[in-house]
């Protein structure tokens, strides 16, 4: 059901989306997957990423209060994407204020849904309310700046007693508008989410955008993903840490690989295929990967 709602001290009036079903695909915008908007580690970072690379800028910035919203943080965006192309493929409106309660976002990302799993959401939630970004991606003029933060505005929702039994959220135009782009929208594999580190986090994003299922693969050099990664770590660490990943094959869906030519270190990935993908998930007790992009 949605209503019309007054959300903030804006007074913007939207149509309240209420999202239905759990059991969707998850899917991620492709603008965040293929650059560097996140912090890729747990502790708190307030030193901005400001990149350039041609047309495109980015600068994020973050709170001392809060630091920067990670890319842990980003699986409520992940969710937020999914359930509007669900509504969308499905034919029903959809809004920029969002309703939900934690546990949907919780257990959608695979989350622990206690009272513990509630108090990082909430935190989540702050830092990418407070994290603000100025980017040219999507801008007519790549010296013109779409300013934003992650979610404008954020509010438990409680009963007549104070007890809180949901979350509404405003996401802003920018990331809104890239999300009904169905072609800006790409399915993700859901082990994704039991990623646990930052970095391989990030790689399995940019593979899948820029790998997808080409059958020859996609290939980087070691010094323009550290460009990409926007990561606080030197190149001689970023370089050991993407040779640890290349040894541990934890890219759900891809097979990585190492070269070295003139001098320079080379990532090779490419789409494993979908039948060797699928048998690897059953034997984790896990469907198998939703083949529509």
């Amino acid at each position: 059901m949605r209503t019309r709602q007054t959300f903030g001290s804006n007074a913007e009036q939207l149509d309240l989306f209420v999202p239905a079903g759990s059991g969707i695909a998850a899917r991620d915008a492709q603008d965040l997957m293929a650059w560097p908007f996140f912090s890729l580690a747990k502790s708190k970072r307030v030193r901005p990423i400001d990149f350039r690379m041609g047309a495109v800028s980015i600068m994020v910035e973050a709170t001392a209060e809060h630091g920067m919203a990670t890319i842990w943080d980003a699986d409520v965006l992940i969710w937020i994407a999914s359930q509007i192309v669900e509504a969308c493929d499905a034919g029903r409106p959809t809004s920029r204020l969002i309703s939900a309660t934690p546990h949907e976002i919780l257990a959608f990302t695979r989350r622990g849904t206690g009272k513990a799993g509630y108090e990082r959401l909430k935190a989540a939630l702050d830092r990418l309310q407070s994290t603000t970004i100025a980017t040219s991606i999507r801008q007519p003029n790549a010296r013109r700046r779409h300013r934003f933060s992650w979610i404008n505005e954020w509010r438990e929702c409680v009963d007549g007693t104070g007890r809180a039994y949901g979350i509404e959220m405003i996401v802003p135009d920018w990331f809104y508008e890239g999300v009904l782009d169905r072609a800006l929208v790409l399915t993700i594999d859901p082990t994704y989410f039991a990623l646990t580190g930052g970095l391989e986090r990030w790689l399995y994003r940019i593979v899948r955008k820029h790998g997808g299922k080409q059958k020859g693969g996609w290939s980087f050099d070691i010094a323009h993903l550290h460009l990409k990664s926007g990561a606080l770590s030197p190149l001689k660490r970023f370089a050991f840490e993407m040779r640890d990943i290349v040894r541990r094959q934890p890219l759900p869906g891809y097979s990585l690989s190492l070269e070295h030519a003139l001098g320079r270190e080379r990532l090779n990935f490419v789409a494993l295929p979908t039948d060797s993908l699928d048998l690897a998930m059953r034997r984790i007790g896990m469907a198998p990967v939703d083949k529509r992009v």
